[in-house]
């Protein structure tokens, strides 16, 4: 539904407060929720997480192991990855996890990766591809259709994104798992393909499979309404062209996504994970400026159609995100006022050709 900001403010303190230590942010988004956990309950054997060095994947495997350690299992948990980006290998076997370093484009390190009963796919590539579509080919398209059939004996888990959808209207509610796609742009096509490699293998093999098209997760170093905080706190002008949007709290992403173990079936099933509501960027960039003392500035012209994503099946299914919008932007704002590191990655949300 749509959402007024502004109508629901909460009353603060003048205390600014982080939910932990800016240490320990990484435990605080690797929780895992009871629900995920008695998911985890009826699983059996090793796990791996394939492209795990990416922005959810540290998360992610912490959010595993914990839950197995809650369960008493001793089964292996694998990150596996280049680990070229955020993270080196060390992060993740600090935590226990085996880390497995290779090129996914490598078809002898795809042979020995080990089989698992559970494959959570975090591959992909979007920032810096607009010139490349090669590269996108490669590595969205392709190496999901070698590790889709290496690991096809296994459940798998695999990461989309709500833009393979066709955009639509605010009005709408948001694309539904059976809208229309007719993605935007080199990058969406990509991922759309990415989606059919699983689905083919899903059909040949009856491996069973979940596709979760997630739309803007968002923690203290990146995300949507990180772009929007940073540009109304430093004086920029927040584009408006796509304005609306959909966020959830990445917690909140990565337990549902692990929930989706339970609708993973042959043919593969698509499942959007994003928040309840549909939410103005102009009014985030004013509930910005509320809180940082400071006047938005605005650039752009309102589209009459964007992607947006509707989550009320996974809502269902999962539960309500457990984060709301009013906690992340005082969470966020904490953030920047502190000075808090961050990725230095924007989005690119505002983005309406696709080009990334």
């Amino acid at each position: 539904m749509n959402r007024s900001i502004g109508d629901t403010m909460s009353s603060r303190g003048n205390e600014l407060a982080l939910p932990c230590l800016a240490a320990d942010v990484d435990s605080f988004l690797s929780q895992p929720s009871e629900e995920a956990i008695d998911v985890l309950r009826k699983t059996e054997g090793a796990i791996i997480v394939l492209g795990a060095g990416g922005k959810m994947g540290l998360h992610l495997c912490a959010l595993l192991k914990r839950a197995f350690l809650d369960l008493g299992r001793s089964d292996p948990i694998y990150a596996a990855s280049r680990f070229q980006s955020l993270r080196d290998a060390s992060v993740y076997e600090h935590l226990g996890v085996q880390a497995l370093t290779g090129d996914f484009r490598d078809k002898d390190f795809v042979r020995s990766l080990p089989h698992c009963h559970t494959v959570f796919y975090l591959v992909g590539t979007k920032f810096g591809t607009s010139n490349n579509p090669q590269l996108l080919r490669e590595i969205n398209v392709e190496v999901a259709r070698g590790l889709a059939y290496h690991y096809r004996s296994s459940k798998i888990v695999a990461l989309s994104t709500g833009c393979v959808y066709s955009y639509v209207s605010p009005e709408s509610g948001g694309s539904t798992e059976d809208s229309p796609m007719n993605p935007i742009g080199e990058y969406a096509w990509s991922c759309l393909e990415r989606e059919e490699q699983f689905q083919e293998i899903s059909s040949k093999h009856d491996t069973s499979v979940a596709l979760i098209r997630l739309n803007y997760s968002v923690e203290f170093r990146y995300g949507v309404l990180l772009d929007i905080g940073e540009k109304v706190f430093n004086g920029e002008p927040v584009d408006l062209t796509m304005s609306h949007v959909n966020v959830i709290w990445q917690n909140d992403a990565l337990n549902h996504t692990v929930q989706s173990m339970e609708i993973a079936n042959a043919p593969a099933v698509p499942i959007n994970i994003t928040g309840a509501d549909t939410l103005r960027v102009r009014e985030l960039a004013e509930a910005f400026g509320q809180r940082f003392n400071r006047r938005p500035q605005f650039g752009g012209v309102g589209a009459e159609s964007m992607w947006l994503s509707n989550a009320s099946k996974s809502h269902r299914l999962f539960g309500s995100p457990k984060v709301g919008i009013e906690q992340m932007l005082d969470w966020i704002e904490a953030w920047i006022i502190r000075g808090g590191e961050t990725y230095g990655n924007p989005t690119g949300f505002e983005t309406r050709d696709g080009k990334f």
